[in-house]
């Protein structure tokens, strides 16, 4: 059983190439499961951008009946769909028709089942597709059968986003990071493809005796992927300079993180005044931007616009942005922006919170953004506000776009980031010098004195690294700062 979407056009309307979409329904849940992973990007454009939808919603969306009930309770099939077709429309397609099959499970050969591949050859030539995208990460056998039966270019979901990557990469480091998730999706589905990476190879000395063209291909790959590691290797000890650089005059770091177009961008560009790409498109741009925002107060923190994730992406292209993901790694205070205009911002949110414990960044202080409120009714954000999900926190209700809640999130920022520092001393052992310059690295040294034991200090710094070397030493005292960050009255800067 399959459902069919035929999206009617007009040639002279829209003259991108034409794509069919296809998915499946399975038991399990819907959609075929798939590791939740990122994008990288600043997409959406804040408060009025795509999502809507908003209006009418009960305060905890389709799909909350407790915190233990997130898990993509609310994704269906038609949903998941719809996203892909966000994507297509991003990469410059035109979707003409959809198909989703009921299925247990993929078939192996063809994703869809041979019956179901004829049917979608007669949607794709009805609607003079060039193509068929599938929502799912497809294998080299399944890509090749269906190419095969289908007469037209076959694109996974994967390959989707790749394409975007690399249309959106602008900086060295971003195009490195694409190139590396590319070919490392490429190597295990070389065979059959033809001569698409026929130019990685070749010339003299490039091939042993009765080495076929594939083993040439993949020895090619993987010469060019350990290329790559060392090379982004190199950018990750690059950015870590930056950072060490930013710490000597410790300014408090605040990193966002959301789902892709969920606003970040347009609460970047309202936070710092900063002339940022801003585009109602799932992926904006790869790389991450830092610009100073002022504080009340007169404190001063600097934010990053850094990473957007989505569903349904495998864990190698994690691995391949590891040197852009730091950033939020080594951020004082993560903001998690939530576009709440959008009909599965819970389900949205519990990718975005998977990827942060993917990257190892779960134990950062968290606070929590709620964008786009001008699209969404005043009971839904009085609720959301008052009586927010329990593993929320108290959220700052915002628009990005119009500017409601700007002043408030800036409050919001400098107390949880001062609730978020303490004042550590203890005495550090001349042999752990590494704990000293982890010290002056995340905190703000006030009094260092040598004495026959070790190294005296008392820093102020966040909580978290001063657990940390709290356990390093064994234990030690504890001085909670004072609100303004510092029991002396400076605050950390």
């Amino acid at each position: 059983m399959a459902t069919h979407n035929n999206t009617p056009h007009s040639p002279e309307e829209d003259t991108r190439d034409a794509v069919i979409l296809v998915g499946l329904d399975t038991p399990a849940g819907g959609v075929p499961g798939g590791p939740t992973g990122l994008v990288a990007a600043r997409g959406g454009t804040g408060g009025g951008d795509s999502g809507g939808g908003g209006a009418g919603l009960g305060p905890w969306g389709p799909a909350v009946a407790g915190a233990d009930t997130l898990a993509w309770v609310g994704v269906t099939p038609e949903d998941s769909l719809e996203e892909l077709g966000e994507l297509a429309d991003t990469a410059g397609l035109r979707v003409a028709g959809k198909i989703i099959q009921k299925r247990p499970h993929p078939d192996p050969a063809t994703y869809i089942g041979e019956g179901k591949a004829r049917e979608v050859a007669t949607l794709v030539e009805g609607t003079g597709a060039s193509g068929i995208i599938v929502d799912d990460e497809l294998s080299g056998t399944q890509l090749r059968n269906l190419e095969e039966a289908l007469k037209v270019d076959v694109v996974d979901r994967t390959q989707l986003i790749l394409d975007i990557f690399a249309r959106r990469a602008q900086t060295r480091e971003g195009k490195l990071q694409v190139e590396l998730a590319q070919l490392n999706y490429r190597l295990p589905r070389l065979a059959g493809r033809g001569t698409e990476l026929s130019r990685l190879g070749g010339g003299i000395g490039t091939r042993g005796p009765g080495e076929t063209k594939l083993e040439t291909d993949r020895r090619a790959i993987r010469r060019r992927i350990a290329d790559l590691k060392r090379e982004t290797e190199g950018v990750r000890q690059q950015r870590g300079l930056h950072r060490t650089s930013r710490r000597s005059v410790p300014v408090p770091v605040v990193a966002l993180a959301g789902y892709t177009n969920a606003g970040k961008s347009t609460l970047f560009r309202a936070l710092t005044g900063a002339d940022v790409l801003v585009e109602n498109k799932l992926f904006a741009t790869l790389d991450p931007t830092t610009r100073k925002v002022d504080l009340p107060g007169g404190r001063e923190v600097l934010l990053t616009d850094t990473v957007g994730f989505i569903r349904k992406l495998p864990h190698h292209l994690v691995a391949a942005f590891r040197a852009t993901l730091e950033e939020v790694l080594e951020a004082d205070l993560i903001l998690v922006v939530t576009d709440l205009a959008q009909r599965l911002w819970r389900e949205q949110l519990e990718a975005t919170r998977r990827v942060l414990g993917d990257i190892g960044a779960s134990d950062r202080p968290v606070l929590h953004v709620l964008n786009k409120i001008d699209l969404v009714e005043e009971d839904m954000i009085r609720a959301m506000c008052d009586n927010p999900p329990a593993d929320m926190g108290r959220p700052v209700a915002v628009s990005a776009l119009t500017g409601r809640g700007i002043d408030e999130l800036k409050e919001r920022v400098g107390q949880a980031l001062a609730a978020g520092y303490e004042v550590l001393r203890v005495t550090v052992p001349f042999e752990r010098s590494d704990l000293v310059s982890l010290a002056h690295e995340h905190g703000k040294v006030q009094e260092k004195e040598y004495g026959p034991q070790g190294v005296r200090l008392k820093v102020v710094l966040p909580g978290v690294w001063a657990s940390r070397i709290r356990a390093a030493l064994g234990g030690g005292p504890r001085t909670a700062a004072r609100p303004d960050g510092d029991p002396t009255g400076e605050a950390p800067r």
